[in-house]
């Protein structure tokens, strides 16, 4: 299987993801920012950014 980077776009949308959950769970401070769905699955959120850059890696088109 032949990797690529992931295009611009959806490493910018994984890495604001991840930025947002480790700001809602390092920074009790600014959790009342964060949206509650996302305060209430901090780990599916995580998952989340890590399988976009999964697929953008993956698939040549993403």
């Amino acid at each position: 299987m032949k990797l690529s980077a992931p295009k611009k776009g959806i490493y910018i949308i994984a890495l604001i993801l991840a930025i947002v959950v480790l700001v809602a769970k390092l920074v009790p401070a600014l959790s009342s920012l964060i949206p509650p769905i996302i305060m209430n699955n901090l780990f599916w959120g995580m998952t989340a950014a890590y399988v976009l850059l999964f697929l953008g890696t993956t698939f040549k088109g993403l």
